[in-house]
């Protein structure tokens, strides 16, 4: 068995930094988005991949995919946002088989309303402390890594 390829110093310093970043990076914004507009990430990410489909719906897997979760988990969550009335699981037009996911328009309402403050949350957290270039570096990492990972869908 070989040795493992510890990291150095400067490469723990950026692999820590980066998980304690995301982590608290993500609470402090999933606490504004819950404050603001009493929405879970889960909740603004299904109602935001949603809204940007051209008829407001997509099928059931496909949105699991994008979120990296089990088809059950999302039929679960999703049946807690129907109640709310933001969604409406439908029969697929496409295959009879399949469920779509719609965008309700109290969906469409609410997050056309949480979307300002979360951009908001968003800049005043990160993208504001951060100058053009590191911007870009950063947008050049994320892809890079990306490029690299399995399951990277849209």
């Amino acid at each position: 068995m070989t040795e493992p390829h510890w990291l150095d110093d400067e490469e723990f310093r950026a692999w820590i930094g980066y998980r304690r970043m995301r982590l608290l990076l993500d609470a402090e914004i999933a606490r504004d988005l819950s404050r603001d507009a009493n929405l879970s990430m889960a909740d603004y990410d299904v109602l935001s991949a949603l809204s940007a489909e051209p008829d407001h719906r997509r099928r059931l897997n496909g949105l699991a995919d994008r979120m990296l979760w089990s088809k059950s988990r999302l039929s679960r969550h999703i049946g807690r946002m129907e109640e709310r009335g933001l969604v409406a699981r439908t029969d697929s037009p496409d295959d009879g088989r399949g469920a779509d996911v719609v965008l309700t328009a109290l969906g469409l309402r609410t997050i056309e309303e949480a979307a300002p403050d979360h951009v908001a949350s968003v800049r005043r957290h990160f993208v504001d402390l951060l100058s053009r270039e590191e911007l870009v570096a950063l947008g050049n990492i994320a892809e890079k890594v990306l490029d690299r990972l399995p399951g990277e869908t849209a």
